[in-house]
């Protein structure tokens, strides 16, 4: 894919308009910007404009962070794909099989209870996290959270996206390493990959260039209350533009594990049709070609990144509306046909 130069800038700035887009769409083809646009505010009230610059929270998107900081222990032998998640679970969690490895966790295979069902009547302005969010704030406090759902199918079974899942390889990786899983990250993941401005920030005291999180495509009322004071393994992370475009490099250069992992990591699984891509290890995979892609949607985020290892391109739409986003993604997506 090299044909960023077939983007409708007019187009792109209509469906902007049109779905109140508010957020940065940027490409970056071989170490350098080719196209960026930012559109609409960082902070409605106070109308402070969102800049190519700003750093958004990317919901799932933090998924391929966990995965790879999971990855690194693996390949310094802390942990191993096979591993049984009872060695490092012990009595917590009672109800997750005692089958369940590493690598089904990894993979979305694992058939554990999801305390955030994707696949359940849930609408982005509702409350579902069953304690006060400031109390998450670590990942032990997670624990109670994630507990009590009820196996869902035999490991290894099938696929089936479980947020659950990543919570839970954020507490075996914290205890295995003997380290609080955001550091792990920061500095196994982040720190390698040359990510001055990613991290998990908490939501209650924002930086100035951290865009606040809408629930709909106009008002001002913020995901503040819905999502974890300190989001931890299965999302959390603010990143940019640019530090995604780093991001892409450095995993694909082998600087955050090794070119032997991210080739594991990126080896399609699993055909998901709802969502018309694959999946891999932490990552989503065009149905067909050999894109990579993270993704996240929640309250107050909708985000996809989306590179091409062939063309070494990269296209990122981040936004900090729960829906907005999408029809921009989507647009953007067409490149990659």
């Amino acid at each position: 894919m090299s044909g960023y130069e077939l983007i409708d800038e007019d187009a792109l700035a209509a469906a902007a308009a049109e779905d109140s887009f508010t957020g940065v769409v940027a490409v970056d083809v071989d170490g350098r910007r080719v196209f960026d646009r930012a559109y609409g505010f960082a902070h409605r009230a106070h109308r402070i404009p969102i800049s190519v610059d700003t750093r958004f929270a990317i919901a799932s998107g933090s998924k391929a962070f966990t995965a790879l900081a999971v990855m690194r222990l693996v390949e310094d032998d802390v942990i191993g794909l096979d591993d049984r998640v009872r060695r490092f679970l012990a009595d917590d969690l009672p109800l997750i099989d005692d089958e369940v490895t590493v690598e089904h966790l990894l993979t979305h295979t694992s058939g554990i209870g999801d305390y955030l069902d994707e696949e359940s009547d849930w609408e982005v302005e509702d409350y579902v996290l069953p304690v006060p969010v400031h109390r998450l704030d670590s990942t032990e406090a997670f624990v109670p959270v994630i507990d009590g759902y009820p196996q869902s199918f035999t490991p290894g079974e099938r696929f089936a996206y479980c947020n659950g899942g990543y919570v839970v390889l954020a507490l075996i990786a914290e205890r295995a390493a003997g380290r609080p899983f955001h550091e792990l990250v920061e500095r196994d993941v982040c720190e390698r990959a040359g990510l001055a401005g990613t991290g998990f920030l908490r939501s209650d005291e924002l930086p100035a260039d951290a865009a606040l999180g809408y629930l709909y495509a106009e008002g001002d009322r913020s995901n503040l209350l819905h999502l974890p004071v300190l989001g931890n393994g299965d999302g959390g992370i603010y990143t940019s533009a640019a530090d995604l475009h780093r991001f892409w490099q450095a995993l694909m250069s082998g600087r955050i594990v090794s070119r032997a992992t991210v080739a594991t990591m990126i080896q399609p699984r699993h055909d998901v049709p709802a969502e018309d891509l694959r999946y891999g290890m932490g990552f989503w995979l065009h149905r067909t070609g050999r894109a990579i892609v993270i993704e996240g949607y929640d309250a107050g985020a909708s985000f996809r990144s989306t590179h091409d290892p062939e063309t070494s391109t990269t296209v990122s739409v981040l936004g900090n509306s729960s829906e907005g986003a999408w029809p921009v993604i989507r647009m953007m997506a067409e490149l990659f046909h």
